[in-house]
């Protein structure tokens, strides 16, 4: 996650509420992140970037939960 995605979704959070709480929240509309976006065809290179991206991102983000919780 970037930290300008993880500043958009602070943004988005409600009073006591967790990322995940929030996530699921603005997820919860559409039932699939995936259909925020629509769809495009990508090639199995740019899959492999994003999931990876993806990957180091939520690794990030559990970091500073884990910092905010404590």
């Amino acid at each position: 996650m970037t930290d300008e995605a993880y500043r958009a979704l602070r943004r988005e959070r409600k009073a006591n509420e967790s990322f995940t709480e929030t996530i699921l929240r603005l997820t919860q509309r559409t039932g699939r992140i995936s259909d925020c976006f629509g769809t495009w065809k990508m090639s199995k290179e740019e899959e492999k970037s994003i999931m990876k991206e993806l990957s180091e991102g939520w690794e990030r983000a559990k970091g500073r939960i884990r910092n905010e919780m404590s």
